[in-house]
């Protein structure tokens, strides 16, 4: 899943996407004046994301209105927090090394 994710967030009209509905839902006419696409264009970024499980779309009469699936987002957060973590204490453990390389010198 995560692959999948960050491939489509690698594109960064659909990563600005996901940021615009991160402020809530939007049209896709609302989500493709920005970037100056066409509808067909911006039917196809959808689409990747929609695919990904980072969005859902649904029908409003003749409109279709796309909202984030925070759920998709909570998983990539909690991979960056384990990553994070992960970082944190290496660079933490290099630091120790360091004081005691100083100390002994």
């Amino acid at each position: 899943m995560l692959t999948t994710t960050f491939g489509a967030l690698a594109d960064p009209t659909r990563l600005a996407i996901v940021g615009r509905l991160s402020r809530g839902e939007a049209t896709m006419g609302e989500l493709a004046e920005p970037h100056r696409i066409t509808p067909p264009a911006m039917t196809k970024h959808v689409r990747v994301l929609v695919d990904a499980g980072l969005v859902r779309r649904r029908r409003v009469g003749r409109t279709v209105v796309c909202t984030l699936r925070p759920e998709a987002i909570s998983e990539v957060e909690s991979w960056l927090g384990d990553l994070t973590s992960y970082w944190n204490s290496t660079v933490d453990r290099l630091e120790e090394l360091l004081r005691e390389d100083d100390d002994g010198h």
